[in-house]
């Protein structure tokens, strides 16, 4: 087994999840309509203070993307498992770690990057001015992937369980607060003139330690589920 065909094999399943997602596209824009719909909602329902919309659109933005990718991950390994296509990558000689991976990358690249492309037209209703719009973007850069990583651990531990939706839900929620308070922290910093600086580097922080821990957690999860 070489390097060179690990990563070919991952980037297989990296094309083949976002492909079937493609073809799936009420799932795929499922999330990307939740957080449109969630953000706007909430400037009809308060009103057109805008002192009021600017003081609450970071909290707004970020819980309407957390909600919002949370939305797939009860879809993310429950196919491949029902058709056995989960348990030959198990059997897979290729590091199963490595295409565990791939399949939250498909995940974030269907879930989490369209909420990017959308958050700048979703926080001019609550009139952010262009810089913060800038650091709501890179916060969500930085914390979408640790909400697809730390999602799927929670995913893997449920895959085959009745009701597993609601217990991703109960096992995720508490593990997105980091990322939730630093995400949305960093947007209120920029807004109030003391520099998001901190609070984005605490986020990579998040995403850095997520990346190295939560595939090697999510495998594991994965070949108890198959047991």
């Amino acid at each position: 087994m070489s390097e060179g065909s690990a990563l070919a094999a991952a980037f297989g399943v990296l094309r083949r999840d976002c492909l079937l997602a493609l073809r799936r596209k009420s799932d795929a824009l499922a999330p990307v309509f939740f957080f449109v719909i969630v953000a706007s909602l909430f400037p009809l329902g308060i009103g057109p203070d805008p002192e009021l919309l600017r003081r609450i659109g970071p909290g707004v933005l970020w819980v309407g993307a957390l909600l919002a990718t949370m939305l797939a991950l009860a879809r993310l390994f429950a196919a491949d498992y029902e058709d056995g296509t989960l348990e030959q990558l198990a059997l897979s000689p290729e590091p199963f770690v490595l295409l565990a991976a791939a399949k939250v990358a498909a995940h974030w690249l269907v879930s989490g990057l369209p909420l990017i492309v959308a958050a700048p037209v979703l926080a001019l209703q609550y009139g952010l001015p262009a810089d913060t719009i800038a650091v709501l973007v890179a916060s969500l850069l930085l914390g979408t992937p640790v909400l697809s990583l730390v999602g799927a651990i929670g995913a893997a531990l449920t895959l085959g369980v009745r009701g597993g939706g609601l217990l991703v839900a109960l096992i995720v929620l508490p593990l997105y607060v980091p990322a939730l308070v630093f995400g949305a922290g960093a947007v209120d910093a920029n807004l109030a003139g003391t520099g998001a600086a901190a609070h984005l580097s605490l986020l990579g922080a998040c995403l850095v330690i997520a990346g190295f821990f939560a595939p090697w957690a999510i495998t594991a999860a994965l070949r108890i589920a198959l047991e």
